[in-house]
């Protein structure tokens, strides 16, 4: 019997983080596809950021749910009337070590001894007060853009707040 960890043991910082993909022989590719969809060189009406509320780790896995979540929502607008940005970026590689637990292990694991674990996965570091998603919109349509930050706050293992910024309308004067 293998014993598997699961996305809550990495949601705490424990020390130092692991950056250095050069040591690792087939560091993990993170899941993200994309980091920004949409058109980042329009005007929008509203920025809408979401924003962390605690100091945790995010797995690369939880941040593509909640870019795919709000994509799937927001396209329903049209692809220029928004802009999606996937702001924490996953640099920290994860490690397990991972033990058999079953009788006859001792032949089989060498248990704590030179643990330095096999990569499983990607994780960012965020802080309190840092941004995670940032969904620019044109229009009106401000209640589907907060109903859409909602479903993507609900894929991620930290406790998140919204906030909105009104761009007021640009008037050319003469």
């Amino acid at each position: 019997m293998l014993i598997k960890l699961k996305g809550k043991n990495y949601r705490e910082i424990k020390g130092q983080p692991y950056t250095r993909r050069e040591f690792i022989k087939g560091h993990p590719q993170s899941k993200i596809a994309k980091f920004t969809i949409g058109n980042p060189n329009g005007t929008y009406d509203y920025v809408f950021k979401l924003i962390s509320c605690e100091r945790a780790q995010i797995r690369h896995n939880a941040l593509e749910a909640a870019r795919v979540s709000v994509n799937k929502i927001a396209t329903s607008l049209g692809e220029g009337n928004y802009y999606l940005s996937v702001k924490a970026f996953p640099h920290v590689i994860l490690r397990e070590n991972k033990v058999v637990a079953t009788a006859g292990a001792d032949r089989l694991s060498e248990g704590m001894r030179r643990a330095f674990g096999k990569p499983v996965g990607l994780a960012a570091r965020v802080e309190d007060g840092t941004v995670l998603i940032e969904l620019g919109m044109k229009g009106k349509s401000t209640q589907q853009a907060k109903d859409a930050l909602k479903v993507a706050s609900s894929k991620l293992p930290v406790k998140t707040r919204l906030e909105i910024t009104e761009r007021p309308a640009v008037t050319s004067g003469a």
